[in-house]
């Protein structure tokens, strides 16, 4: 594209040769004179300068210390991901309907659906319109997948569940399997069956082989605008908000609720039957036991250390309940003491 067109596109202003053509996206130390990249910390002011990117995305504030063309905006990372949206040239996942996809009598497919080799779409299941379904992808009866939603290979979707529009969801990932539900009677597990759904809101990306299970009875809910990265287990009944980030690995116990605009780091685990609040942001390999009801950022673990060290706090680990009570009893007798002092 040419810089102007970009420029135009981003509402940016353009200083400098609009006429150049930017072909990709590239970062400040290898772009060369077709390439854009950005810049968002003033510390790297000097990789700038030296910079043969033919554009850069820069704030107000570091116009001065760009060597050639520039796109000002006021969020110059927000303005590097548009740009590398409009340059894309990640492949489609599917194109026009293959020979081998399956579509059951009663399914109902949308205008421009593109399906994969071996897709199979069951009875019941609504297909949106300008929908992509990667090889392999299972979409169970009654399902329904949104307009404009793309499904990377392997992915499955089962029964009723519902996936909004313009979602993305990546390979491997299980969409409505059954939730941990089980009595014991006397040794015995007995399942109970999981008859609630997924229900996924719009513009909602699922990493890899992330598992979404469905609700034991009521639904198990992702709303709007929500990212989740690869190998998450969200187990039944949870409700996670708009605009909320979910890092890799993160665990959810059945019927969490999480709020709006969290941000939760990677690895971290939430026992069953809690809330967070609007706003939160949990730090990453963080266990959270109990309701979160205040907006901040929250931390556990323990940082790493060499093994020596790990092995000497985690043997004075298991003295903190003796060392509560010395303590207690030493904070009695210094009180003890100073009050016949001053006696």
């Amino acid at each position: 594209m040419l810089l102007k067109d970009i420029a135009e596109k981003l509402g940016a202003k353009l200083v400098g040769d609009g006429s150049i053509d930017i072909v990709s996206v590239a970062n400040l130390k290898t772009a060369k004179s077709n390439q854009i990249s950005f810049l968002t910390d003033p510390k790297y002011r000097e990789v700038l300068s030296l910079s043969k990117a033919g554009a850069v995305i820069v704030k107000e504030s570091d116009v001065e210390h760009v060597k050639t063309q520039a796109l000002v905006m006021q969020d110059p990372y927000v303005g590097f991901a548009r740009v590398a949206q409009l340059l894309d040239t990640t492949p489609q996942i599917a194109c026009d309907v293959h020979s081998s996809a399956v579509v059951e009598d009663g399914a109902v497919i949308g205008k421009n659906v593109s399906l994969g080799p071996n897709v199979y779409v069951q009875k019941g299941s609504v297909i949106g319109d300008n929908v992509q379904l990667g090889a392999n992808v299972v979409v169970g009866p009654n399902a329904k997948i949104g307009a404009g939603t793309r499904l990377y290979p392997n992915v499955s979707v089962y029964h009723d569940c519902v996936i909004g529009e313009k979602c993305l969801i990546q390979s491997g990932t299980v969409i409505g399997g059954d939730g941990f539900g089980y009595a014991n009677e006397r040794g015995e597990w007995i399942k109970i069956p999981q008859t609630g759904r997924v229900v996924i809101g719009n513009r909602v990306e699922i990493g890899a082989c992330t598992c979404i299970d469905r609700g034991a009875i009521d639904d198990t809910v992702i709303e709007d605008n929500v990212i989740i990265d690869n190998l998450c287990q969200i187990a039944h009944n949870v409700h996670i908000g708009y605009g909320t980030a979910v890092a890799g690995g993160t665990t959810f116990a059945g019927s969490v609720t999480i709020g709006k605009y969290c941000i939760i780091g990677g690895t971290s685990v939430f026992n069953g039957h809690i809330s967070i609040c609007d706003g939160v942001t949990v730090s990453g390999m963080c266990m959270v036991m109990r309701s979160i009801d205040k907006p901040g950022v929250y931390s556990s673990g323990i940082p790493a250390q060499t093994n020596k060290e790990w092995r000497i706090t985690a043997a004075r680990t298991l003295h903190i309940n003796e060392m509560y009570h010395k303590i207690s009893e030493l904070e009695k007798q210094v009180q003890k003491l100073s009050e016949n002092i001053n006696n």
